[in-house]
């Protein structure tokens, strides 16, 4: 009597929708065994797809078939495509069970492969689940391709969003009120280039967000955050971006702002030609990472080491130099170096002055920003007709028209962008009196407010003031250059004390410490945009002060 094993698959959707449930399956399978008088020896039920032969109850029974020389004479299945719906492994694993000497065959469409036409029926069968599987995958494909076109937000959405569901089944992403200011806040320090992406991950999870360094390399790069959808490259149409039906969390400037600094940091730099900080340091060791050995001028570090009643930190080089000091002692010795930093009488004024009249001024700025950005999306789209006027008389290929503009392209994406954010500037919406009052008070006191800054805010506090690394040795710090804001604001650096020593002051009501010379501003000049000076403003109750300064409001220090 002949014997025989039952295969029974089904996928979620197939069961739904035509009706192949396992239990009719088995049922025609047992049916079918007792009017031909075929023994069953087991049943195995699949729940996997029929693409590939890479399931886990199919790989069980072919090991086991190899293993044990007993082995049914059938492997019965209602129809081929419980099978397979892939024609070229079917013919494979066909040709495999022939080998252990085991029949395949479907109840419902028997074949007797012996027979040589009965191949060519086979590979019908075979062929219509196949054929069946790819109209549905483009199927979904196409409509997937078209909801993104419409602005639809295809999948699970990123973090500082939620998928919801409207009453019609409807589905879309709606803001997290939770997690979106810290994305927000995720996206603004980023932009600043002053801490690496992971260091920057990090803080925010600290704040409350809740994903791997994989999903927010994927967020950032996302440019849904600006309220845009990328479509990719389907059939002829090329790869592009088009306005989503979800709300913006951030602006467009700010989001291509992120992504040039993300692509310069493959290169290893920042937006300021440095890498982002780091911030690996203990609370005790918030120097580490910022001094260097004065003995073999390496990079020095910190650590703590285990002593009989404590652990005691230190900050020393790496092996084999020797050199160590007491972290407790650096620490102290920084902040009175802070101390030092206190702005000379005249000079807070004449800071308020010229920031005042910046931010008053502002509409002025912004007309020559926004013409700038007009000119250059002109010359973009110029270089584009230039580039297909080539093409059109033979001068350049199709891959070098396709290369040009897809680079004019994503430089204009970024030029409106920046021209969408300089059209919604208004001074009215920030106090900046309150602001630079604020500013001022901080600088007064900054060895108080670096002392009241947690681990990043004292971090950011160091980077903003030097801009180079230095040594400590003999008890002091021994640094080697600073930022020039800081320079101009405190004065404290003596070989610009020697050169204020030999000019003459005038002799009216201003302080001897601030001459004439050095703030009067010229009248006749031209007022040409110079550059775009960023004050360094630390976490504590410091606020980003970016604004052009002019060239006849710059303090000389010569």
């Amino acid at each position: 009597m002949k014997t025989a094993d039952l295969y029974i698959r089904v996928s979620t959707d197939e069961q739904a929708a035509k009706g192949y449930s396992p239990r009719s399956q088995e049922e025609a399978l047992r049916r079918h065994c007792e009017t031909h008088d075929v023994v069953i020896r087991k049943v195995i039920h699949e729940d996997f797809s029929a693409k590939t032969f890479n399931r886990p109850e199919w790989k069980k029974l072919i090991e086991n078939y190899r293993m044990n020389s007993s082995r049914p004479d059938y492997i019965l299945f209602v129809k081929w495509d419980r099978f397979s719906r892939n024609a070229p492994d079917a013919y494979q694993m066909i040709a495999t069970l022939n080998r252990l000497k085991v029949e395949p065959q479907a109840i419902e469409q028997p074949l007797d492969l012996s027979i040589p036409e009965n191949k060519m029926m086979l590979a019908i069968y075979l062929t219509a689940p196949e054929i069946e599987n790819d109209r549905r995958s483009l199927n979904v494909k196409h409509g997937m391709h078209q909801a993104r076109k419409e602005g639809r937000w295809m999948g699970i959405a990123s973090p500082g969003y939620l998928n919801k569901t409207k009453e019609n089944g409807d589905k879309y992403v709606a803001i997290d009120p939770v997690l979106a200011p810290i994305m927000v806040w995720a996206f603004q320090t980023l932009a600043t280039s002053q801490y690496t992406t992971v260091e920057v991950w990090r803080l925010a999870k600290a704040k409350g967000l809740n994903c791997s360094i994989h999903s927010f390399w994927k967020a950032i790069r996302n440019v849904g955050f600006c309220g845009r959808i990328f479509v990719p490259e389907y059939g002829k149409e090329k790869a592009h971006t088009v306005q989503g039906q979800h709300e913006a969390l951030i602006s467009e400037a700010l989001f291509y702002q992120v992504q040039d600094v993300l692509d310069k940091r493959r290169l290893n730099i920042g937006s300021n030609g440095k890498r982002g900080i780091r911030i690996t340091s203990l609370d005790l060791l918030p120097l580490r990472g910022f001094l260097i050995c004065p003995f073999c001028r390496r990079r020095a570090t910190g650590s703590a080491s285990k002593g009989m009643f404590k652990h005691q930190h230190y900050y020393h080089c790496q092996s084999p130099c020797k050199w160590r000091e007491n972290a407790k002692l650096v620490n102290m010795a920084f902040v009175g170096l802070l101390k030092l930093f206190k702005p000379k009488k005249g000079v807070t004024e004449v800071f308020q002055e010229i920031v005042t009249d910046l931010y008053r001024n502002e509409s002025k700025y912004i007309q020559i920003e926004r013409k700038e950005l007009i000119t250059g999306i002109t010359d973009c789209h110029n270089r584009i007709n230039r580039a297909r006027e080539l093409l059109l008389n033979g001068t350049l290929s199709d891959i070098e028209y396709s290369e040009i503009k897809k680079e004019a392209e994503n430089k204009l994406n970024r030029l409106e962008a920046q021209l969408n954010d300089a059209s919604t500037k208004t001074t009215a919406e920030m106090d900046y009196e309150g602001t630079i009052y604020k500013v001022l008070e901080n600088l007064k006191k900054l060895d108080l407010t670096y002392l009241n800054a947690d681990i990043a805010g004292k971090r950011h506090i160091i980077s903003s003031i030097f801009s180079e690394k230095w040594t400590f040795e003999g008890g002091k710090h021994r640094t080697v250059k600073t930022n020039e804001v800081f320079l101009l604001i405190y004065q404290i650096n003596k070989q610009l004390e020697n050169k204020k020593s030999r000019l003459s002051v005038s002799k009216n009501t201003q302080s001897a410490c601030v001459p004439k010379r050095r703030f009067e501003l010229p009248h006749r000049c031209r007022r040409q945009p110079l550059k775009l000076v960023r004050l360094p403003i630390s976490p504590p109750g410091y606020f980003l002060l970016q604004r052009y300064i002019y060239s006849d409001n710059i303090i000389n220090p010569s």
